[in-house]
């Protein structure tokens, strides 16, 4: 039976909110549904305790729940609007993806770890976090269901993957962490009107890197 989310549990998300707030996050819209989201429900049961620092933690797999400021940091450059179509490459623990249905698009998720899949899937649909998630190659993209509006890559990428900027609709918008050793530096990726990309850098972060589908 899935943990309860509690008043106790949601004073400890406004707390989260505000400290996200101090630490530089302004979208409002994001913020609003970050605290909507009960982390604590996507984490190993040793961890929930300290579900609402802004911390990543281990989750199976080898993986990590990301830390809180990166997901609210990477959403706000997404920029997203309810309805919209959206990529997300590396489901993970299914946090981001939470926090993305909570803002209204329709998503898309893929998922390489296939234990983590597993868990992963029916957990968002037993939340109520409806969305199509997939097991497969994040670097391959889904192009069956492009043009995507937004493109969301949540683990550090070595290269951009051109699959990713052809399924990038006109108009769109693809964060993705690229690989620069240690860290990776985030980047925004804009396809203008006539299809060129233009890309600007927001800082470094560390992520787990992006693999290729393994069974």
């Amino acid at each position: 039976m899935m943990e309860k989310d509690t008043y106790r549990h949601q004073g400890m998300r406004r707390l989260l909110v505000e400290s996200l707030r101090k630490k530089g996050i302004k979208d409002e819209v994001v913020l609003e549904a970050v605290s909507k989201v009960p982390r604590h429900l996507f984490m190993d049961s040793a961890f929930t305790e300290f579900a609402y620092e802004d911390r990543a933690f281990p989750i199976a797999a080898g993986q990590t729940i990301s830390q809180p400021f990166t997901v609210a940091f990477q959403t706000s450059l997404l920029k997203v609007e309810s309805g919209m179509k959206v990529l997300e490459i590396g489901t993970g623990s299914g946090y981001q993806a939470a926090v993305l249905c909570e803002l209204g698009v329709k998503l898309f998720s893929i998922e390489r770890q296939k234990t983590l899949y597993k868990v992963t899937k029916p957990k968002l649909k037993e939340m109520g976090y409806k969305g199509t998630y997939i097991y497969g190659d994040g670097f391959s993209g889904l192009p069956m269901d492009a043009p995507f509006q937004r493109i969301l890559v949540t683990c550090g990428a070595p290269f951009i993957p051109d699959a990713l900027l052809e399924q990038l609709a006109i108009g769109g918008r693809l964060v993705i962490p690229l690989d620069r050793g240690d860290v990776q530096e985030m980047l925004l990726i804009e396809k203008d009107a006539s299809g060129g990309l233009q890309r600007s850098s927001h800082g470094t972060f560390r992520f787990v890197p992006m693999l290729e589908r393994r069974n």
